[in-house]
């Protein structure tokens, strides 16, 4: 039963691992590069805030609309 669960639990990281780099992938087609900083912001979000911002980044259009997204809603 352990190793069913290490699995599932290995197997639901690989997911949240993805989703974290869809959505930089994403933003860097949208609003371009993204500074080094706003990456590890981007990477320490928890899952909840991660689908958010999956949601939030279709309307952004310049990397402010993510600075100022981060610092709302990005956890310190």
């Amino acid at each position: 039963m352990e190793i069913v669960t290490s699995w599932m639990e290995q197997g639901i990281e690989q997911g949240i691992e993805r989703e974290r780099s869809l959505i930089l992938r994403q933003l860097t087609r949208k609003v371009g590069v993204l500074p080094e900083a706003m990456c590890l912001q981007v990477d320490s979000l928890p899952i909840t805030q991660l689908e958010s911002l999956g949601e939030a980044l279709l309307d952004f259009s310049n990397l402010s609309d993510l600075e100022m997204w981060l610092a709302v809603n990005a956890r310190e």
